[in-house]
């Protein structure tokens, strides 16, 4: 008879496994696994940022062939309509009424491959889907699979033909998560296994080691780990500073420092902690809010960068002993 900590444990092994399963194909790119771990754990949905070829889509897909979910990808571009995405309703001539037909929305782990480069009108059209877990046409709500989790990816140095995200929906990510260009001797491995015959089309060799019940075990364990309220006040501090930032014309919201609590007790979770420390909220701090803050134009001028003014303010706001 398993225990709700024996189900905890073998679901923290799973995810464990998880991540070497993906080193297995993707090189050098463990924080961003992990992170998109932590966003599994909390329900939430990941913004994935790099330049093309440091294996954002490869990582995604890796990622889905390791855990025992539904998978469908859907590559945006600008002919996209809303209705390819979430699903329309369609004439049946033998029963001459209309059927509603599902879009690749309905799925566990949905891949949305350079959502920039789809007009506003499609990319809104994953608003409802990412808020409320469901999808409503022609005035009937259905709900979509659980756990369900958008991951996208977008291209931050090319802006001819693609169409920024508004505040809006970046709220509505957990995480961004930026995918870097490998370090050399990482690449020289990559260069290795290319010369061996590793060819990224074909996964089958990598296995489902996690499913969705380790997923549903982990989080209930996240839910029991605890916060104390000075942790939470830290949280709290640190939102509070960014709406006060002179670099910055848009502060976190609540929603922002409610997502950067979640993802620090994931964290901690997953390091074999049942209390969160500011360390874990530190670590987490700036991928869970660099999307949600606005530079000034003059700071932009000035060279700064989201990352930079976090860094300025986490070094700044007192932190609780």
């Amino acid at each position: 008879m398993t225990t709700p900590e024996s189900d905890a444990d073998a679901a923290r092994e799973a995810l464990a496994a998880l991540r070497a399963e993906v080193a297995k194909a993707v090189v050098g790119q463990d924080p961003v696994v992990t992170g998109l771990v932590i966003a599994l754990l909390c329900r939430g949905h990941v913004l994935l940022e790099g330049v093309p070829g440091v294996a954002k889509t490869l990582l995604v897909r890796t990622l889905s062939a390791t855990l025992a979910l539904d998978f469908k990808r859907v590559q945006f571009t600008p002919d996209l309509m809303p209705g390819d995405v979430t699903g329309s309703l369609v004439y049946d001539a033998r029963t001459a009424e209309f059927e509603f037909r599902e879009g690749p929305v309905f799925t566990n782990l949905l891949l949305a491959d350079e959502i920039n480069r789809t007009p506003p009108k499609t990319q809104a059209a994953l608003l409802e889907a990412m808020e409320e877990r469901q999808v409503s046409v022609d005035g009937a709500a259905r709900a979509l699979p659980d756990p369900f989790i958008v991951v996208a990816t977008q291209n931050p140095v090319e802006y001819e033909g693609t169409y920024q995200l508004p505040e809006a929906q970046l709220d509505r990510f957990q995480l961004k998560l930026t995918v870097p260009l490998p370090a050399r001797e990482q690449e020289i491995a990559v260069l290795e296994r290319h010369a061996l015959g590793f060819d990224p089309r074909d996964l089958t060799e990598i296995k489902a080691v996690a499913s969705a019940a380790d997923l549903a075990a982990g989080r209930r364990a996240v839910a029991q780990v605890h916060a104390s309220a000075e942790v939470l006040g830290y949280v709290v501090d640190v939102a509070r500073a960014t709406r006060q930032s002179p670099s910055l014309q848009l502060g976190v919201s609540p929603r922002g420092a409610t997502a950067l609590l979640a993802a620090a007790r994931a964290w901690a979770w997953l390091s074999g902690r049942s209390y969160v420390t500011p360390d874990d909220v530190k670590a987490l701090a700036r991928p869970a809010l660099r999307h949600r803050v606005g530079l000034r134009p003059e700071a932009e001028l000035e060279g700064a960068t989201p990352d930079g003014i976090l860094e300025g303010i986490l070094a700044a706001v007192p932190v609780p002993r």
